[in-house]
């Protein structure tokens, strides 16, 4: 399973659930008394529920590092073998964490034997990303970066909404599916990670720690890095005339199975 630092998570979770927390509706977060929060990284998601609920809401996740960075309840763990007794929650939950699992089945296996009542989970699909950008190259090149990513991987990144199949696969029944979509936007007045992320694209650091992940020969790769490195420095001089604009939309889909 790949690794993620604190930042990366921060980064890539921006924004989730800030514009809307109706997709969570599913959860019946108001009605939970224990709640546990599989792979929670740095606390993103877990936050949310605990905003959303009165009872207790546990963070899990294997790293160490990453729950220190989580106030509250939180229990060192592995989402296929999990340190608690059967039905000890009436809520286990995660948010894209089975596309980062060889095996997410048995992670939802093990979801089901600590709850007692819901399972739920937040997956992306990682494949039908869209990005509208002011730089004309950038579509295309974020969408051939992202076909080569999605080949070079070995887990599956664009489970999105195929995650009903594990938890009725798992004995779950009542399986709804609700679609959310993330949305992160670089514009005018610009974030100190929004310059960062301009930055990244100008030197290709972006490409280049990606590429142990991407499927290719290193002359197609080297080739994509270089047109990457030129949209990046359009990418630049639009932002120091204060004209870059970027927008990339993340399709999530909530999967809620009953036990």
């Amino acid at each position: 399973m790949r690794e993620f630092d604190a930042d990366y998570l921060r980064e890539t979770r921006r924004g989730m659930w800030a514009d809307s927390r109706a997709a969570l509706s599913g959860l019946e977060l108001e009605t939970r008394d224990r709640v546990l929060d599989v792979g929670c990284g740095e606390g993103a998601l877990t936050r949310v529920l605990r905003e959303e609920s009165s009872g207790e809401v546990v963070g899990c996740d294997r790293d160490a590092g990453l729950l220190a960075e989580l106030e509250g309840p939180t229990v060192q763990g592995d989402a296929y073998c999990l340190p608690f007794a059967e039905g000890r929650f009436d809520l286990v939950v995660c948010q894209a964490l089975l596309i980062n699992l060889p095996e997410p089945g048995r992670a939802i296996e093990e979801f089901a034997r600590v709850s007692r009542d819901l399972v739920a989970c937040i997956e992306p699909d990682n494949g039908a990303v869209t990005i509208e950008s002011s730089v004309e190259s950038e579509g295309r090149l974020a969408g051939q970066a992202r076909r080569r990513y999605l080949a070079g991987v070995d887990t599956d990144v664009e489970l999105g909404s195929d995650a009903a199949d594990l938890l009725r696969s798992a004995g779950l029944s009542d399986v709804t599916t609700t679609r959310y979509e993330q949305t992160l936007a670089i514009e005018p007045p610009y974030s100190d990670a929004g310059v960062t992320a301009v930055g990244r694209k100008a030197s290709g650091a972006g490409l280049r720690d990606r590429r142990a992940t991407m499927a290719g020969s290193e002359e197609a790769l080297d080739s994509l890095r270089a047109a990457w490195r030129e949209m990046g420095r359009e990418a630049a001089r639009q932002l120091k005339r204060g004209e870059y604009r970027r927008e990339e939309t993340v399709p999530f889909y909530v999967t809620v199975g009953r036990l």
